[in-house]
């Protein structure tokens, strides 16, 4: 099995995907290295609207905060990384550092080459956006918990409630 199939078959944005969508996803996909430490995207970039999957290693993003770069997330195997310029989003909003963690390894597809399935392969483009969509959503769900863990935290400790 190739690296590439090995990691659609664990990403969740192909989770509705057969074997043979997977196939013609397959073809679409670089794969890009980066050693430890070595920085992936950070703000200021112009990041390409690629979709990017996490096939090997980590990736850890950090942020600019008062008390220097901080790290925020580690993005694991089968995560998507710049998934918001793929969607459709500005580099401009790029935020955050996105750093190698070990031996990393990375799937690309320009939104360009993806687009080229819409004619040929509609449901194949259907069912990656839902899939997308979904990632994100868990992305938002969490943030919600978080920010309501931090929020009773905040409350329970001052007096509140």
């Amino acid at each position: 099995m190739s690296l590439v199939m090995d990691t659609l078959r664990t990403s969740t944005i192909t989770e509705e995907l057969s074997d043979t969508e997977m196939g013609i996803l397959e073809g679409l996909f670089d794969v890009q290295g980066y050693k430890t430490g070595e920085v992936i995207i950070q703000p200021g970039d112009k990041q390409p609207d690629n979709l990017c999957i996490l096939a090997r290693g980590e990736i850890q993003v950090k942020i600019q905060s008062s008390d220097g770069e901080v790290a925020i997330h580690v993005l694991k195997p089968g995560d998507l990384a710049g998934i918001i310029t793929f969607i459709g989003g500005s580099s401009s909003h790029i935020s955050a550092t996105q750093c190698a963690v070990g031996d990393t390894k990375l799937l690309s597809m320009p939104r360009a080459k993806f687009e080229t399935l819409i004619h040929s392969h509609p449901m194949i483009v259907y069912k990656v956006m839902r899939g997308a969509m979904r990632y994100v959503h868990g992305i938002v769900r969490s943030m919600n918990a978080k920010s309501s863990e931090l929020n009773n935290y905040i409350y329970r400790n001052s007096g509140g409630y």
